[in-house]
């Protein structure tokens, strides 16, 4: 093993010696499409991208990297076993990033073997150092059963699609640690018991459960541990990538209910009020809220969005705008409370949010305000759209109002706020000491201040009719 190590390009000649690395790398699946006819045309139609780490002939990390137009990606990012430590994933990764800066994406989607170790596959964001004003992204890996409890319920991980696909990867921990039981120790009662867990993490978003699940329906179905093993990450990567292909088909059909706005306004601009954040930030890509307004604008549509502050965690200041900037989409930032004077002027066309919970009856869970604002909208004649993938409608609650469970967080995101100063992060108190706080996470908009719900099969009225006309497997 030589003390110096080079990178260069991928070259399709490295494919073979690529694919013996990923071998010896636990959590790199080959998949279709990673045969090396798919990953000569994946080159070609990115040149220059992806890397190889070499220690003289030797193959001894890999990492895919493409640009399709939209956002980045890297995938199989692996490392050698006998080369860990040693800092050639984080080296790999940078000069990926460096290539797709270089290339103008903003956005990149990560799949990588994290370290290389057991259980450490997992979709990861990655974004530039800095965000001016706002945050900081962050890799954080996620090694055990335990850590993706935390990150979702102490909010690393957020929003509805983003919770679904962690729980997904998160049954996928708790199957290698089953696995890594003595045999007589119970594989499935250990990952039924990690589901269980899970469920309390996050109460009032359904994408949770679904994807629990979803997951032990199809490790019941393996015969060995190799094989649950295999079969939960697999379902789990089938999660993430649904995650993707549903938001997309969301943003093209609401893009017609913002078409027939322009058509009504001619060259005026459409403004769209959102609340929380229901965007890339919180699914594995577009977002749900945001998709119709991401296809509306790349389509040359004359838009204008009101993001509203959210507050107690400000996640449509923070995150909403910041997203928004970065894509380019005209927007400005206002108090919750200022929605419905905007309405009152006829500064709103339409209104679209996301949910984490929509019953099949169509009542709709969301960040806490939305409610005030689905009142607003249906006082002014705004339509209020809830845009969401069917992992989001639970089939088995029927009064959102009496049986969605509304989480209750913390007095301290109430009673304290935190923002940049002086080139920090830093919090303050904005209660006065002793006075106690109520900081409810969600609350439900019934069915009948709905306009209607977008979904990935088109966009549907919020009753159950014609939810389940759209979804008719789940008719009864």
């Amino acid at each position: 093993m030589s003390s110096k190590i080079d990178t260069r390009e991928f070259s399709i000649t490295d494919y073979d010696a690529a694919v013996q690395v990923w071998q010896r790398v636990e959590g790199v699946e080959i998949t279709e499409g990673d045969d090396r006819k798919g990953i000569a045309a994946f080159l070609a139609r990115n040149p220059g991208l992806s890397r190889v780490a070499i220690d003289g002939p030797a193959i001894v990390g890999v990492a895919l990297c493409g640009d399709d137009g939209r956002r980045g990606h890297i995938y199989h990012l692996a490392v050698d076993p006998a080369y860990q430590g040693r800092g050639l994933g984080k080296r790999l990764l940078d000069e990926c990033l460096d290539g797709l800066r270089r290339a103008g994406v903003q956005r990149v989607i990560i799949l990588v073997a994290g370290d290389n170790r057991r259980g450490a596959e997992f979709w990861k964001r990655y974004g530039w150092e800095e965000i001016p004003g706002a945050f900081r992204f962050m890799i954080e890996e996620v090694r055990s059963v335990e850590q993706m409890a935390a990150a979702i319920r102490e909010m690393h991980v957020r929003g509805a699609g983003l919770i679904g696909v962690s729980a997904g990867y998160r049954m996928y921990l708790a199957a290698i640690e089953a696995a890594a039981r003595p045999a007589d120790a119970g594989f499935d009662e250990h990952v039924e018991r990690a589901e269980e867990q899970l469920r309390e993490t996050r109460p009032t978003a359904v994408n949770l459960s679904w994807a629990t699940e979803r997951q032990l329906r199809s490790i019941a179905t393996g015969k060995t541990a190799e094989e649950k093993v295999a079969l939960a990450l697999r379902t789990a990567n089938s999660i993430a990538e649904e995650d993707v292909e549903h938001c997309r088909m969301i943003g093209q059909q609401g893009l017609a209910l913002i078409q027939e706005i322009a058509r009504r306004k001619t060259s005026k601009p459409v403004n769209v009020l959102t609340h929380c954040n229901a965007g890339w930030l919180a699914f594995v890509d577009y977002g749900s809220a945001t998709a119709p307004i991401y296809a509306a604008h790349d389509s040359g549509l004359p838009l204008h969005v009101w993001v509203a502050e959210t507050r107690p965690r400000n996640q449509g200041s923070k995150l909403t705008a910041w997203e928004l900037s970065q894509h380019g989409v005209p927007h400005r930032v206002i108090a919750d409370s200022a929605a419905g004077h905007l309405m009152q002027r006829g500064e709103v066309d339409l209104v679209i949010v996301g949910t984490d919970r929509t019953t099949y009856t169509g009542d709709v869970a969301n960040k806490i305000g939305t409610y005030l604002k689905a009142l607003a909208a249906k006082a002014n004649n705004v339509p209020f759209y809830v845009a969401l993938p069917s992992a989001s409608i639970d089939w088995e609650m029927r009064d959102g109002l009496k049986e969605i469970p509304i989480e209750e967080r913390g007095a301290e995101e109430i009673t304290h706020v935190d923002g940049w100063f002086d080139e920090q992060q830093v919090e303050v108190r904005i209660v006065p000491e002793g006075s106690p706080a109520a900081n409810y996470g969600f609350d439900v908009t019934p069915r009948h201040l709905v306009t209607g719900l977008i979904t990935e099969r088109g966009v549907c009225e919020a009753n159950e009719k014609s939810i389940r006309a759209l979804f008719p497997e789940h008719a009864t």
